[in-house]
């Protein structure tokens, strides 16, 4: 992967640089301090991937997108603002890293960059789901955020922040806040991702935030019912109830 660093800051450039040195078959052939000179250096060395910062004097990062010819190189922006997440995601961006970057997500934001770039430019139809990557089961840790849309709902939400999920179908409904969202990816699909330290499975159809649950007391044959922080109740099935009690218990 052929990769630019887009930032104005020359010690941030400096850091980023001898991150990305680190990863598999990563090789940084520019770098640039301003949009301008972003753009004349993407043209000229056509790299594979950009990692971009979106603050910088007189043209943003999503100014750079604008200034730049089509098609575009993947992006990959690295801020020190949450509050551009949802705009960065409208622009395809493969990844949205939080300075200081973190080595590990680092590492999985390059690995998502490397299977999209492998994956041919065609779209499924619009009945059918989205067909899961590589990329797409990276594992999540707690202090991960996600983007959850549906149709023109947007968020980005920490997985803390997320305290359901149940299946109906081939889509899930994910709880969180005072939002839910219905979302085409199966409740297996989200299961295989989500921290298991995190989420628990209650049942065929839910799984739960353990972080959420306020109270938890016997129920019938067995097995147990957990009662939310927001006052939702959730039935365990009797093999779930039992994975709970030794897991959860002292």
């Amino acid at each position: 992967m052929k990769i630019v660093i887009i930032d104005d800051e020359r010690l941030a450039r400096e850091e980023l640089r001898s991150l990305v040195e680190d990863l598999p078959d990563a090789r940084v052939v520019g770098e640039a301090g301003d949009a301008a000179d972003g753009v004349q250096v993407v043209q000229a060395l056509q790299p594979d991937l950009i990692f971009l910062d979106i603050s910088m004097p007189e043209q943003s990062g999503f100014d750079f997108l604008q200034m730049l010819p089509a098609p575009h190189p993947r992006i990959i922006f690295v801020t020190a603002y949450d509050a551009f997440a949802l705009r960065a995601f409208e622009v395809n961006a493969v990844d949205y890293l939080m300075k200081p970057v973190v080595p590990e997500r680092l590492a999985e934001a390059y690995e998502r960059a490397r299977q999209v770039n492998r994956a041919p430019d065609s779209a499924p139809p619009p009945d059918t789901p989205s067909p899961l990557t590589a990329a797409d089961r990276l594992p999540l840790r707690e202090d991960d955020q996600v983007l959850l849309r549906e149709d023109d709902k947007c968020y980005f939400v920490p997985l803390r922040r997320i305290r359901l999920l149940e299946g109906e179908d081939n889509h899930t409904r994910v709880w969180f806040d005072d939002q839910n969202l219905m979302l085409y990816r199966t409740l297996v699909s989200m299961e295989e991702r989500l921290p298991t330290s995190m989420f628990l499975r209650a049942n065929r159809a839910q799984l739960v935030n353990r972080h959420v649950i306020a109270k938890v007391e016997p129920w019938f044959s067995g097995t147990i019912k957990a009662t939310l922080q927001d006052g939702t109740e959730i039935e365990f099935s009797r093999r779930q109830s039992k994975l709970f009690r030794e897991r959860m218990g002292l």
